[in-house]
């Protein structure tokens, strides 16, 4: 069995290829790999079982006012382009035979995170494509799901943010164990919450209907 792992130098990522244990890895980060690069992902070689599209980042400035267009194009880059260019590759030649794709979003893809909304966007957005995207990924025998973690102890959590947090900190090995369990969700199309302890899909209100 093969696996892609993006991000896979970092806390998650690292931890997700350590937790697959008998695969055969491919990890891809920076500075080689750059996931918001379709020239990046043109040239992986290779099929695989399933792909964990984990790469992301964090950016602050919690005032949009302040926000610097070169870090706007650079976490939707990473955050999201990454997620959509590595679905789309799997779909058209490096899942021929079918498999599952785990997309790290987070809890900030299902509520707001007021310290970062450039962050809050991008993995709402990761949550979005992954339930819009269930259907036609499908027709490939592929299935795609969201693995949406709280604060894990990784580079990512700054260290202001440490000292106020409400809830402790995860390990990388707990969320790497829940991304194997969403790789073998048989349904596609979910977002699963990661918090201390806790694993399931998340259950999406239904839309109000006509009145």
């Amino acid at each position: 069995m093969r696996a892609l792992v993006t991000g896979g130098r970092g806390g998650i990522g690292r931890a997700i290829a350590a937790a697959l244990d008998g695969w055969d890895v491919v990890a891809l980060d920076l500075p080689e790999f750059d996931v918001g690069s379709i020239e990046a992902w043109s040239a992986v070689d290779g099929t695989f079982d399933a792909a964990f599209l984990n790469a992301g980042i964090g950016i602050g400035y919690p005032d949009v006012a302040e926000l610097p267009d070169a870090e706007i194009a650079r976490i939707v880059d990473a955050n999201l382009l990454g997620v959509v260019y590595g679905a789309r590759e799997c779909a058209r030649r490096l899942m021929p035979n079918g498999g599952s794709i785990v997309c790290t979003a987070s809890l900030a893809g299902l509520t707001g995170m007021p310290f970062d909304p450039m962050y809050t966007a991008t993995k709402h957005a990761v949550v979005g494509f992954v339930r819009g995207a269930a259907d036609g990924l499908r027709t490939h025998t592929i299935r795609i799901n969201a693995l949406c973690p709280g604060f894990t102890d990784t580079p990512i959590v700054e260290d202001e943010l440490r000292g106020v947090l409400p809830v402790p900190l995860m390990e990388p090995s707990f969320v790497a164990e829940a991304a194997l369990t969403v790789m073998n969700d048989a349904e596609t199309g979910r977002a699963w919450i990661v918090q201390p302890n806790r694993v399931l899909p998340f259950r999406f209100p239904g839309i109000p209907g006509p009145r």
